[in-house]
């Protein structure tokens, strides 16, 4: 009888102590979670640049991100900086208190490798082999990482994101870094092949009309892999996969602006949890402390300190795209004839890696004192420059994005995937700039004529005008109580109510498991 008293009174005082454990836990999971990200973006430039201030901006929100580069963009980012940054470009923000941590994995392919040159080889070991790398390296996270990983942000042009959160329990959310309407010309493969506007070798030409929230658009606006007839390259098959995979998100980010595209991300909404939180800027819109450029970066500060407010053309074509030899040498030719002051940033490659100068013979005499050209540069330390007027482009969305932000109307000289789609919105839509030619082969006689309509012609007061108030829309996006940042601040919400039950969950059984008392009672 004694025993049994005895076992009754210790049996209540572990229910008490159980009971104020799983309170003290419930309570630790509500007030102290913090999110974990695991955070991998694309191996390219302009997909990397956005990642990273992203990653910034969720540390900044209280997440803790572990960022995962290729070894190919650390090494490449590693040798362009003339400050070393070492094993961490992550190394300068940790000095604010944000918990981001940094590693690499393999791509498939050897650091030597140039990826430029053999770009189909490239997107193989990317389709093909790169999964394998970031499995091994997620689950090694996720075994060890404290606070513990609950997401994994993956870009959406990756093929496998969904299956590898699925694997290892964590919410998939997709980063789109391009706009709205390029996404969701993707996510509508299956009616662009029903309506024979894609797919086919007798494609039709009429104006597309019946993507939800896409008034209408003509085929030719549409990306460049949706106008090919061979469906078959490796690119192809890259977009058909990953968005396939992408509906198996939970969330999607988009860096772009609500206001900018409402009825597309209305229709998208309609669909899945859909958040336009862009524009993703380094803090303050100046040059990021994060290292990023795959160049060295040659500073024009001086020489364009010294030209007249407006005057300059700037002239990029993005880290990625290339440009045909004989396109270059009527640029080159149309960018002399215009008689204005220019900054070309002309990689190494923008031809291609075996083609070391594309320039024609005495060129650089030729323009003088007119012209900067360098093969790298900090293109928001440029744009930021009062001398720059203009900004020729190949209609890459962070190009775009950025010029609109420093009111730099755009000339459009679109090469590749969403830079036709992305010419659309800047020419037709917003109508806050103009395309470099009307007609193809371009000629140097017509580029000169649109580069001087740009810079001076009467033209350029309508897109001042018109930018500016694009530009308002941005700016106040990024208010607090901006759409872009109510939206960041609804996906937080969202996320930790996804991922805050199965947090506590977790720790309410090793709470119960810690307090369990393995004696037999014994009865009378």
């Amino acid at each position: 009888m004694h025993t049994l008293f005895l076992d009754i009174k210790i049996s209540l005082s572990l229910s008490l102590s159980l009971s104020l454990s799983l309170c003290a836990t419930m309570a630790n999971s509500e007030v102290n979670h913090k999110p974990h990200a695991i955070f991998i973006p694309y191996p390219l430039q302009g997909h990397v640049i956005p990642s990273v201030h992203l990653a910034i901006k969720l540390a900044s929100r209280g997440f803790t991100i572990t960022f995962i580069n290729t070894h190919s963009i650390h090494h490449q980012t590693s040798k362009a900086q003339t400050n070393n940054t070492g094993d961490d470009i992550f190394s300068g923000v940790h000095e604010s208190g944000l918990d981001i941590r940094y590693t690499t994995v393999s791509d498939g392919l050897p650091v030597e490798f140039d990826r430029s040159l053999n770009h189909d080889q490239f997107m193989a070991a990317l389709l093909h082999v790169f999964s394998a790398h970031v499995d091994e390296m997620v689950g090694k996270i996720v075994r060890s990482a404290q606070p513990r990983v609950c997401c994994l942000i993956a870009d959406t042009f990756f093929v496998w994101p969904s299956i590898i959160a699925k694997k290892f329990g964590l919410s998939y959310i997709s980063f789109w870094t391009e706009p709205a309407l390029v996404f969701t010309l993707y996510y509508h493969l299956d009616l662009l092949q029903e309506n024979g506007h894609f797919g086919s070798h007798d494609i039709r030409t009429e104006a597309i009309s019946y993507i939800p929230g896409v008034q209408s658009i003509e085929p030719k606006d549409m990306m460049s892999y949706l106008q090919e007839t061979d469906t078959s390259s490796v690119c192809h098959q890259i977009v058909f996969k990953a968005f396939q995979d992408a509906r198996g998100a939970d969330f999607v980010l988009c860096n772009t602006v609500e206001e900018l595209e409402v009825e597309t991300i209305s229709a998208l909404q309609a669909q899945m949890p859909f958040y336009a939180i862009g524009p993703i800027f380094p803090s303050g819109f100046q040059k990021s402390i994060v290292s990023t450029s795959l160049w060295s970066e040659s500073d024009c500060t001086q020489w364009l300190n010294n030209k007249p407010k407006g005057s300059v053309l700037y002239v990029s074509f993005g880290s990625y795209a290339h440009v045909t030899h004989r396109d270059l040498v009527e640029i080159a030719n149309g960018l002399s004839l215009s008689k204005v002051y220019f900054v070309w940033i002309l990689r190494a490659d923008i031809v291609s890696s075996d083609c070391v100068n594309p320039l024609p013979v005495g060129y650089n005499e030729e323009v003088g004192n007119r012209a900067m050209i360098i093969p790298w540069c900090s293109q928001i330390a440029v744009l930021t420059n009062p001398a720059i007027g203009g900004f020729l482009t190949h209609c890459g969305w962070n190009s775009i994005l950025e010029s609109i932000w420093c009111k730099t109307p755009l000339l459009c000289f679109p090469l590749l995937t969403d830079q036709f789609t992305n010419r659309k919105l800047v020419v037709d839509d917003w109508k806050i700039g103009s395309n470099l030619s009307n007609r193809m082969p371009i000629t140097k006689e017509e580029v000169s004529e649109n580069i001087n309509s740009l810079m001076s012609g009467k033209a350029r007061d309508e897109y001042m005008k018109a930018i500016g108030q694009v530009r308002e829309k941005l700016e106040n996006a990024t208010t607090p109580k901006g759409s872009s940042e109510q939206n960041m601040d609804s996906f937080i919400k969202d996320l930790k109510a996804r991922t805050q039950p199965c947090e506590l969950t977790k720790n309410l059984q090793s709470a119960r498991t810690c307090n369990s008392n393995p004696r037999t009672q014994t009865h009378m």
